[in-house]
């Protein structure tokens, strides 16, 4: 029983290494474009070696804003008084509020932003 228990797991674990090489040389042999996720391997050489793809994994990337101008929202508040109506009853005073846009310059500065990771193909 135990022998064939270790043939079993043999046959198997040979099964996948068969299965994960096959989907490697697939993967290499494919367009890197159409790859959606990233290979153990950093650098992947196409069957015609004039192509060099490199996975460059996502990261933050720090870029120049030059000033502009932005459209933001404005908030107005208006209190409004407690008072006594005609019958004597007395009435909260309260906020009323009002948004309005208005156009603020915004200087140049840094600004990051992320980059999704992607294939990088150098031709020679």
């Amino acid at each position: 029983m135990t022998a064939s228990m270790r043939v079993r797991r043999l046959v198997t674990s040979a099964a996948v290494t068969g299965l994960l090489a096959a989907g490697t040389a697939l993967g290499v042999s494919g367009t890197a474009g159409a790859a959606s996720t990233p290979t153990s391997a950093v650098t992947v050489v196409t069957g015609d070696h004039h192509d060099r793809c490199e996975w460059k994994k996502g990261h933050w990337e720090k870029t120049w804003v030059k000033g502009h101008w932005e459209k933001k929202r404005v908030l107005h508040k208006t209190w409004h008084q407690g008072h006594h109506d005609k019958h004597g009853t007395w009435h909260h005073g309260h906020y009323e509020y009002h948004y309005s846009y208005k156009w603020f310059y915004v200087p140049g500065h840094w600004d990051h932003h992320w980059v999704k990771g992607h294939w990088d193909c150098k031709h020679h």
